[in-house]
């Protein structure tokens, strides 16, 4: 029994005395930091990196105009279509090369452009190319174009308001040509207007022959697509805009047009076949452009331009 004693009283821990703690001054230090940050948060690993230099491309690229409709993707195909299009600065986000490819100035000057501008550059097989161009004779260079972000058309009356200034807007009827709504946009920003309007269907939208004929001012200027024109049109009068429609028997000339120099939506109807009825009916004014050389029509660019070029002129 004396020996079972002994050994329950016997010292089982090897530890030499009271241990000397820090009397609470280093608690701080001994409190955990938090899980552990994702890879992409983490300086200097590579997914980090890679963050940093998708938000250096994003930072250049024009911001995305939001509360309208979505456009769609596009590729712009062929080897001097895409040298164009990067020249010409549509937003491309994405030039895929072909493997192998036989390297010409074109190509050289594509890659040049991509790279300066922090696009993605990807290679990829001549099969898969043909697959994305659906057989499209492509010469091993394909760009990418991200869907353009409409804006609502209210969006442009209220931006001009806010900025203290009465809207000049276009608005496009029936125009299915892209290089027309280029030009119209490019008039636009030239004259001091505060966007474009254009139907959702059968007209144009903002493609990369749109961006093209623009020169640039596509990403300065907002483009709105309105589901129906008509609808979009009575919302401006209501808003206090007065709404004009170009027209070859208007009854008024252009140079006795007075509400130029106040808040107007200037609609412009197909070279052919002119204002629909509904739109037609809905504008406040019809004018007509004097021609004395005896032209039946001008394109929608052009007539756009003229009437913008007269508003500028009175606001002046």
């Amino acid at each position: 029994m004396a020996g079972n004693s002994q050994r329950r009283n016997r010292r089982t821990s090897n530890k030499k005395g009271a241990q000397v703690g820090s009397g609470g001054k280093r608690r701080r230090g001994l409190e955990g930091k938090g899980p552990t940050p994702p890879a992409s948060a983490r300086k200097g690993h590579v997914k980090n990196r890679v963050a940093n230099a998708k938000a250096k491309q994003a930072a250049k690229r024009p911001a995305p105009r939001r509360g309208g409709a979505k456009g769609t993707a596009e590729l712009v195909v062929g080897r001097n279509p895409v040298v164009e299009a990067l020249r010409e600065g549509v937003p491309a986000t994405t030039l895929y090369v072909q493997q192998f490819i036989d390297s010409d100035e074109r190509v050289r000057e594509a890659l040049q452009l991509a790279a300066d501008r922090g696009m993605n550059i990807l290679e990829a097989p001549r099969p898969e190319l043909d697959r994305m161009t659906n057989g499209l004779n492509h010469q091993g260079l394909v760009a990418q174009i991200p869907p353009y972000d409409y804006a609502h058309p209210e969006d442009l009356a209220a931006a001009a308001f806010d900025d203290g200034e009465d809207p000049l807007i276009v608005a496009l009827d029936g125009v299915t040509d892209p290089r027309n709504l280029g030009a119209v946009v490019r008039s636009v920003s030239a004259f001091g207007g505060h966007g474009v309007v254009v139907p959702e269907r059968r007209a144009a939208g903002m493609t990369a022959g749109a961006w093209k004929t623009s020169a640039g001012t596509a990403a300065r200027t907002p483009v709105a697509r309105a589901t129906n024109l008509t609808r979009a049109l009575e919302s401006y009068q209501k808003a206090g805009l007065t709404v004009v429609g170009l027209a070859a028997d208007g009854d008024t000339e252009l140079q006795d047009l007075e509400v130029l120099d106040g808040p107007v939506v200037i609609v412009v109807g197909s070279e052919g076949k002119g204002l629909s009825r509904l739109v037609g009916e809905t504008c406040d004014l019809r004018v007509r452009i004097p021609m004395p050389g005896g032209a039946e029509s001008l394109n929608a660019g052009v007539a756009a331009g003229v009437v913008l070029w007269e508003a500028a002129r009175r606001r002046a």
